[in-house]
């Protein structure tokens, strides 16, 4: 691996998908650093629009890219929004890499996610097993944009000696989570179903699958924090996993969540839902070699994810 020092201070720092969850976290992060920080409105410039992306990189110049942009959701909106899913993904990473390329960016992270996996690899799911089995159906056209993107770093690399690397953070949660009814990830979905409950006195809350999977989950500042390490440490065309080491179990997991939001009710499981993969759990040796790990335990970070959610998600969650 190539653990390469890259000076980030006094640099322009563009952040794609700035108004995300990953991507406020990064903002949030950046704050700390002394950076001109730049983002830009999707409303000013659609990432999935080749002209309008390459226009506005050829004004800027920025020599700092943070890829966090992308088209995301959990189980129900991956399998049903499939080609919005494909389309937009690979759009996004095919026109910013390229705009990047094309105007001199310093170096580019692309952040990809930890469903690029094969449905059944090996655990810890290490970063050489992308491409060595099938994906999980019901995330396959995210996870081929993703692998896309992924491959695009690469290829610049190989081809141009561009200094673009990839990283993929397991599954995060904090604040700017989508709360969605029907849209969100795990880690919002049983915040907002327990709140909801515990506010309406329900006395069972059904929680989607059979609780048998096991995931990890990682604090989204976590995340934000490793990403910046990584880039002022790492160059190298191996992607680099971003994770906690540690994974639970879905039925555990939301009695964890349950007892932060206060719900005291039964929890029964619906089998009939899909379980997704049976288990994603990262192989984070290579991050431990370049120098970091999460610092957040999952009862104090979603004790934040639930602050969050109580005073600002609410509002706009539908």
């Amino acid at each position: 691996m190539a653990s390469v020092p890259f000076e980030l201070s006094g640099k322009s720092v563009y952040v794609a998908g700035h108004r995300g969850m990953v991507g406020s976290a990064i903002v949030r992060r950046l704050a700390q650093e002394n950076v001109n920080l730049i983002t830009v409105d999707r409303r000013e410039v659609d990432l999935c629009n080749q002209a309008a992306v390459f226009d506005w990189f050829a004004r800027i110049r920025p020599q700092v890219i943070f890829l966090a942009a992308a088209k995301v959701g959990g189980i129900v909106a991956n399998d049903t929004l499939r080609a919005e899913f494909i389309y937009d993904n690979i759009a996004i990473a095919a026109n910013v890499i390229h705009a990047a390329h094309l105007n001199g960016a310093e170096k580019l992270m692309f952040l990809g996610s930890s469903c690029i996996y094969p449905k059944l690899a090996a655990q810890p799911l290490r970063e050489d097993s992308v491409l060595s089995g099938p994906l999980e159906p019901t995330n396959e056209p995210y996870a081929i944009a993703k692998i896309a993107g992924i491959k695009m770093a690469e290829a610049y690399r190989s081809q141009y000696g561009s200094d673009f690397i990839s990283v993929m953070p397991t599954n995060l949660y904090g604040p700017g989570d989508n709360y969605h009814p029907e849209l969100s990830h795990v880690v919002a979905a049983l915040i907002r179903r327990f709140h909801e409950a515990k506010l309406s006195g329900a006395k069972t809350v059904a929680v989607w699958g059979t609780g048998t999977p096991r995931r990890e989950f990682l604090y989204v500042d976590d995340m934000a924090d490793a990403c910046v390490h990584l880039m002022k440490t790492y160059s190298g065309a191996e992607l680099i996993n971003i994770g906690t080491g540690e994974d639970i179990a879905i039925a555990e997991f939301a009695r964890v969540v349950a007892y932060i939001v206060g719900y005291r009710g039964e929890i029964s499981f619906d089998s009939s839902r899909p379980d997704g993969t049976p288990r994603k759990l990262l192989d984070i040796s290579r991050l431990d070699k370049l120098g970091w790990s999460a610092r957040t335990p999952l009862k104090e970070g979603l004790a934040l994810a639930y602050r969050w959610y109580i005073g600002e998600a609410r509002h706009t969650a539908d």
